[in-house]
């Protein structure tokens, strides 16, 4: 079957399978938890932008990731809501897949290249009539708190993309995995073309995080009573993975079973093989920096102003995406913003390296921030923790319950594509505040600087690659990272509100020619180097070839 509605450019004729285990391309299409799934869904914009010959592999998740809401008290709700989706066609594939010595089918179904400009994606779902409920809750939930059907949707994703490419009769070259997800992909290539050396040939990994959750692990055992390595016996498992002891790390496996690594920023390069410097049999690890799509992601006033040179309509548009997003706050929790006051967003992943309660760990000192009358700020909190991550949900609920003390202080729900994209568009500095090599890259600021808004950021990730610190971002100063974490936050914390109380604020107000400035200076930085367009064609030249 013919995937592709359009002609490959003859440089990126070469067939490629780009597995993940999320794919953010839409806001209709909830297939997808956070950056991983942003990440993905602009390389399949900038994919059919290049005309390259790509195909997505994902799965259909019945209930998404889950669905914000509040409860009475307003704290967070998790809801998990079953979606249904009629833009997506049915290809009238069935494959099985043997999970725990049962037959598993998969029902493969088609988002065309048309629909929301990207190329071509497979979704598989094991959500039908054929399977016991058992089988038919592997693709229910992404990223499923229960160990053994997190390793059964893996399993799918991996054999199960594969047969599925295989029955529509789809040629493919480079089998690219987004995250040590797919990798059981490896064991059913392997079979295929015999030896580990061949199958090499043909696979690409691309690498994340240095945090434990992105470089699962498992206990080998388990995973092979499931059929994660695809009916090798143990003694071949051992020989093919290099693994001789009890627990298999998917990273190390990808890590041995690819020609080539990439990590997601220069700098996470340098951690990542620091990290992976003992793992035997590796991959040379490269560094190809994650991007954004600027197609999906820009606003068009906005850019026309900046090409235009007409600093007026740059503001004055600016104001009415603020305006926008003031809407929704005000619709939220009753709040009403001005537009002339100097915005502030912090809005991602809840996750604790992210520590999305930098701002406020002086509490006293945000409290007179967030009180001040002459130079006022307004601050918005948005993001997702993990549903079953309590520690992440109650950290969340703990802003909600401190914005009902503050006027111009607000934490929203529902945090996906769309209200992601008027966030980017609606402030005036984007921050992010991870400690310090634990970002592989981050990519929110991206999309942030391409409308204006400014990054204020520890020195991590793609950071370091973008900031001019005072010409286009801000960067927050480096400490020592030798010291106990509690004593980095507090650093980190002092130089933050420094930063803001000392140099930004007075700069919003009393210099807004040099803001401005600023401005536009972060949007024409930002691009090319940090769209997708680069990304993906670097991938081609540094990966596929």
């Amino acid at each position: 079957m013919i995937l592709h509605d359009y002609d490959f450019d003859p440089k990126y004729a070469k067939p490629v399978a780009y597995f993940s285990m999320e794919f953010a391309i839409h806001q209709a299409l909830k297939i997808y938890s956070g950056g991983l799934g942003f990440l993905a869904g602009s390389h399949m914009r900038s994919a059919y932008d290049l005309r390259q010959n790509m195909v997505g592999v994902g799965i259909l998740w019945s209930y998404g990731y889950y669905d914000q809401g509040r409860h009475e008290d307003r704290s967070l709700k998790i809801n998990f809501i079953r979606k249904h989706y009629y833009f997506l066609k049915d290809l009238g594939i069935r494959a099985t897949v043997k999970i725990h010595g049962q037959e598993v089918h998969i029902k493969a179904y088609y988002l065309p290249p048309d629909i929301f400009s990207s190329a071509p994606v497979v979704l598989l779902s094991t959500d039908i009539p054929e399977n016991d409920f058992l089988a038919r809750t592997i693709t229910h939930k992404l990223y499923d708190a229960n160990e053994e059907t997190r390793i059964s949707q893996e399993i799918v994703l991996g054999i199960g993309g594969v047969k599925v490419l295989e029955s529509l009769k789809h040629s493919v070259d480079i089998y690219h995995l987004n995250e040590g997800h797919a990798l059981p992909l490896a064991y059913e290539l392997y079979k295929r073309y015999g030896t580990l050396e061949e199958l090499k040939q043909h696979v690409a990994f691309t690498t994340h995080t240095p945090e434990a959750a992105g470089n699962e692990e498992h206990n080998l055992h388990l995973l092979h009573r499931f059929g994660f390595f695809n009916g090798l016996s143990l003694e071949e498992v051992r020989q093919v993975t290099g693994e001789q002891g009890e627990n298999f790390n998917l990273t190390v496996g990808a890590l041995r079973a690819s020609k080539i690594t990439n990590a997601v920023s220069k700098f996470h390069g340098e951690v990542a093989n620091r990290m992976w410097a003992d793992c035997e049999g590796r991959s040379e690890i490269i560094s190809i920096t994650n991007a954004q799509n600027r197609r999906y992601w820009t606003d068009k006033g906005m850019q026309a102003a900046l090409d235009s040179h007409e600093d007026y309509e740059l503001l004055a548009r600016k104001k009415h995406l603020k305006r926008q997003l003031f809407n929704i706050v005000a619709d939220q929790t009753g709040k009403m913003f001005d537009p002339d006051v100097l915005t502030i967003v912090w809005a991602r992943r809840f996750a604790e390296y992210k520590r999305p309660g930098l701002l406020k760990l002086d509490f006293e000192r945000f409290k007179a921030l967030i009180e001040r009358t002459e130079h006022p700020i307004q601050v918005i909190w948005a993001g997702k923790p993990y549903p079953f991550d309590t520690s992440a949900v109650n950290l969340f609920n703990e802003l909600i319950h401190i914005s009902h003390q503050f006027k111009r202080m607000a934490v929203l729900a529902g945090y996906e594509l769309e209200l992601s994209a008027i966030l980017k568009k609606g402030s005036d500095i984007w921050l992010n505040t991870p400690r310090v090599s634990r970002e592989a890259s981050g990519t929110s600021g991206m999309s942030a600087s391409m409308n204006g808004t400014l990054h204020l950021s520890t020195d991590d990730g793609w950071h370091p690659e973008f900031a001019i610190n005072g010409m286009n971002a801000f960067t927050i100063p480096p400490i020592d990272h030798s010291t106990p974490t509690e004593e980095q936050d507090r650093e980190d914390n002092k130089n933050l509100m420094d930063m803001l109380e000392d140099q930004i604020i007075p700069l919003y107000y009393d210099h807004p020619e040099q803001w401005t400035h600023m401005m536009k200076r972060a949007m024409a930085d930002v691009i090319p180097k940090f769209d997708s367009g680069r990304m993906a064609h670097e991938y081609y030249e540094l990966m596929y070839k």
